[in-house]
């Protein structure tokens, strides 16, 4: 008995909301058309890098596992990163709380009951020194998620290094440094469009020629996609972003293989397992495309797509966030089979709560099983050739392709985002999805099907109020004993030098080397270039 080769029938292909794309029973080489090995998919290493932007990827190297921690003040934060390091995470990165985001110092009036509680609290040099207390810098990589007060941020940290005797150029790390997203998706954001873009290529100009080994930017897809987006909307509207950037420093005089190098992206690890591997490939490719093609970069450097992942906080459940152990898990291994640099695990509690420090372990504990137990690191792109995955990627990358034309005809990322386009687009992805959920049509389990009656409670971290009350004590006592006329006149220089097309961050860093707070530099470009008024979306 013979069987046929005929292709099984593609009619009862299913429609996930969460992807945005139609996925048939079964794939076959029918399905990829006129998709070319060699053009398409290339060897790891070499253009259009869709196996991954090193020849040897984690063969040669582990991704480092960063867990994004940070909360109440600098020493308890501390405390923490030692822990973490001791446990064997390979590198720090920073969450800050609120007030640190907007600029806006722990004594500010609207900073009251946010002081701590989504992050750690950093009003001064002070601070910064206490963060890092006991990490040499120059031997440990740091991400610093911080978008409006970037500059400032940046400038503590290297503040910090140049007491601890580093050497600048051996920085290493990441400044998120993603103002666009903040319009986009999330809403800590201070200044107009136009001088928070300035801002942006000032740090870039600046780390080109101080830390050439840092990143100047991470530029998001991960808020993107937990505002709702689908994951070809992810990948689309994070590049047109960084389209944007590149742009932006082009026409302040950097030349793209200048910068392009330090640019970086980062990317959620959502629940699709399938579909992650495939957005990431095509992201990659995607750039690489973008960058040869659009900018004309020569330096392959220019075009490799290095993304940090973290796994999607808006797939955690309250509802018995054990499960979210489970999830995390095949998370991370997508973020792995799909290539990415660095990787954060959630913990379980993270839907309640901050991470306990048990909870962050096991996070971290979840990376190193992945690393040293699976055999998933010990070849590059093991997926490649696979019918599903090389279609998927194809797909992703048409469907990111069709979008980022569209905003080139609305007249750019920025336009895009003033109109209110690429919001509304989220905005419709993210009702879609959760009237799939409450129709039963997209399952989360513990939520919509197979719910418990009784839920077991789990420990959570707690915020002590009395770290705002201390934190602002340590504030004003500092405002007290600093040359209160070192720091003033540091302050004129930032608002002299903003109203001047010169490089904000060598005045940034003289005022806080004399103590300047963020509240207070944030409130000097204030004075100069205003704030944002944000567009209502319907």
């Amino acid at each position: 008995m013979t069987q046929s080769s005929k292709k099984p029938d593609s009619t009862d292909a299913r429609r996930f909301a969460s992807s945005g794309l139609s996925i048939p029973p079964v794939f076959s080489p029918e399905d990829l058309g006129d998709w070319d090995a060699e053009r398409d998919l290339g060897y790891p290493g070499q253009f259009p890098f869709t196996r991954g932007i090193y020849p040897t990827m984690y063969r040669g190297r582990l991704w480092t596992m960063r867990q994004y921690a940070g909360f109440g003040s600098a020493v308890e934060s501390n405390r923490r990163y030692r822990y973490l390091l001791e446990k064997g995470q390979t590198g720090l990165s920073v969450a800050f709380d609120l007030p640190t985001q907007i600029g806006m110092d722990s004594d500010h009036p609207l900073a009251q009951g946010e002081v701590g509680k989504v992050g750690v609290a950093i009003d001064s040099l002070e601070d910064m020194q206490t963060l890092f207390d006991g990490i040499p810098l120059e031997r440990i990589s740091t991400s610093m998620t911080i978008n409006s007060t970037a500059a400032i941020l940046l400038a503590l940290y290297v503040a910090v290094a140049k007491q601890q005797g580093a050497n600048l150029a051996r920085l290493s790390g990441t400044v998120q440094n993603d103002i666009l997203k903040e319009y986009i998706a999330r809403g800590t954001y201070i200044y107009p469009l136009g001088p928070a873009m300035r801002i942006v290529t000032d740090i870039f100009a600046w780390c080109r020629s101080e830390l050439p080994a840092w990143n100047a930017i991470s530029i998001s897809g991960y808020h993107i996609r937990e505002a709702g987006s689908t994951d070809v909307q992810e990948v689309a509207f994070t590049v047109a972003n960084a389209i944007a950037y590149v742009e932006a420093a082009v026409s302040a005089g950097l030349r793209v293989d200048e910068f392009a190098p330090q640019l970086s992206f980062f990317f959620n690890a959502h629940n699709e397992f399938l579909m992650q591997i495939a957005k990431f490939r095509a992201a990659r490719r995607l750039w690489a495309r973008t960058m040869r093609d659009r900018f004309k970069a020569r330096d392959p450097h220019s075009m490799m797509l290095r993304f940090h992942a973290q796994t999607a906080g808006s797939a955690l459940t309250a509802q018995q966030p054990e499960n979210n152990l489970t999830r995390v898990a095949l998370e991370c291994l997508a973020a792995v089979l799909g290539g990415c640099q660095s990787l954060h695990a959630n913990a379980l509690d993270e839907a309640l709560a901050l991470p306990t420090e048990q909870s962050a372990l096991l996070a971290l504990r979840t990376q190193q099983i992945l690393a040293q137990e699976t055999g998933v690191a010990n070849t590059v792109d093991p997926l490649a050739g696979s019918y599903a995955i090389e279609k998927l990627t194809d797909e992703i990358e048409s469907g990111a392709r069709t979008y980022l034309a569209e905003i080139d005809a609305l007249g750019g990322t920025v336009r895009a985002i003033e109109t209110g386009y690429i919001q509304r687009e989220i905005q419709k992805s993210a009702y879609e999805y959760q009237q799939a959920v409450e129709r039963g049509e997209q399952v989360v389990v513990g939520v919509n099907r197979f719910c418990s009656e009784k839920e077991q409670p789990i420990p959570t971290l707690r915020i002590d109020p009395e770290i705002e009350r201390s934190q602002i004590a340590r504030l004003r006592a500092l405002r007290s004993r600093r040359d209160s006329q070192s720091a003033r006149a540091a302050l004129e220089g930032v608002e002299r030098r903003a109203r001047t097309s010169e490089n904000l961050l060598p005045a940034i860093v003289a005022a806080v080397e004399a103590y300047a707070t963020v509240g207070e530099i944030s409130d000097a470009l204030r004075r100069v270039f205003g704030q944002y008024r944000e567009t209502v979306v319907i």
